[in-house]
């Protein structure tokens, strides 16, 4: 029996024991993504391990848009935006951006420059606007640069029409999907800004995801092709919505995404040649959407993997219609207010990843979760 001296001892080398195993049974710290529904613009809140934030775009103007950013910053916990990503300034990208500035302070803001010349459909007003409220706290990204955010790796891949050429950890390698890729003609596109989008990877620890805005076709080849300098990654952001005038075979075959999510709307993106592609690529094994899209009808995502779904009369609407009825295109832009009515609630896709490279898909309409073990 244990000494009136030695029993103290071993009372407390037992709490130490205990406490050791509640932290270590204690989950890691996550990079928590949140795919906020712009109705077919963007809006993506990354919050890393240890709180810091980045938001890449604020989608349309207008109360829609805004007071769902809002109440996804709340529901992150996000108090401050320390870094604000504008891929381009189309208005389904940046629409939100001087009223969310004054509802939530941002600390720095990132972009690719000047919008290209020839763009018709750039703000003038917005670009003004802009100018000053980023004046001391603006970063122009080029290709290679980092943003600093603790625990995370950042790198542009591609901004104002230039695009990496040295090798991110697994790049390097010849790319077959190049094989037989023919460039578009892009010359009559008026809304040329989508070409210069800022793109980036991101790593946390062996978990990668990447979001390269609206880069178009030529764009993606000139990132891919020959070589592909970024390697694979987990997750993969439909480029332009899921629009034919993106997301190239070169891109998505070569970079292997095991999800992607894509930012349609109900008529703007999730074309049938996305899908095709997508479902083509090697290893994916779930394509998460936050709309059913209307243009491409029994070829959606299972539902379970849909973020926000018509009502039953409007799904037998375009299941039943022509095909030049039921799908009414894939839009160049997005119109003032997205070209959407509000919807109430209005549902978004959260990933939350660890280190190892494993991760978590929730679809928050219906709290579907899948879990994703580590690559081998």
């Amino acid at each position: 029996m244990p000494s009136a001296r030695v029993f103290p001892l071993l009372v407390a080398l037992c709490l130490i024991a205990g406490m050791a195993g509640v932290f270590s049974q204690k989950p890691a710290s996550t990079l928590d993504i949140y795919f906020v529904d712009t109705e077919g613009g963007q809006s993506t809140l990354y919050v890393g391990p240890t709180g810091e934030s980045l938001l890449v775009d604020t989608g349309n103007a207008g109360d829609r848009d805004l007071s769902r950013i809002v109440e996804t910053l709340k529901t992150a916990g996000v108090r401050q935006i320390d870094h604000l990503w504008s891929t381009h300034y189309h208005g389904d990208h940046v629409g939100s951006l001087l009223a969310l500035a004054k509802q939530v302070p941002i600390a720095h803001f990132y972009d690719h420059g000047a919008p290209h010349k020839n763009d018709r459909i750039v703000s003038a007003a917005f670009l003004m606007a802009y100018e000053d409220l980023g004046r001391g706290k603006r970063t122009i990204v080029k290709p290679g640069d980092k943003v600093r955010m603790s625990g995370l790796d950042i790198t542009t891949v591609a901004s104002a029409n230039q695009y990496l050429r040295a090798n991110l950890r697994g790049g390097g390698r010849s790319n077959p999907a190049c094989a037989g890729a023919r460039p578009m003609d892009e010359s009559t596109y008026i809304d040329a800004d989508n070409g210069e989008s800022a793109g980036f990877v991101m790593a946390y620890g062996r978990f990668r995801t990447v979001n390269l805005g609206d880069l178009t076709w030529n764009g993606e080849l000139d990132l891919m092709c020959p070589t592909n300098r970024i390697g694979t990654v987990d997750v993969y952001l439909t480029s332009h919505h899921g629009l034919e005038r993106s997301g190239s075979p070169a891109l998505v075959h070569a970079l292997q995404p095991r999800v992607a999510v894509m930012n349609n709307g109900t008529r703007k993106g999730g074309a049938p040649q996305a899908f095709r592609v997508l479902h083509e690529s090697p290893g994916l094994e779930d394509l998460w959407q936050l709309h059913w899209s209307h243009n491409t009808g029994l070829d959606n995502a299972p539902a379970t993997f849909v973020a926000n779904i018509d009502d039953n009369a409007t799904l037998a609407t375009v299941l039943t219609a022509t095909p030049a009825a039921g799908r009414q295109g894939g839009g160049r832009g997005a119109p003032p207010g997205g070209g959407a009515a509000a919807h109430t609630p209005a549902y978004l896709i959260k990933i939350a990843a660890a280190s190892d490279g494993s991760f978590v898909v929730t679809n928050t309409r219906n709290d579907f979760q899948k879990i994703y073990k580590p690559r081998d």
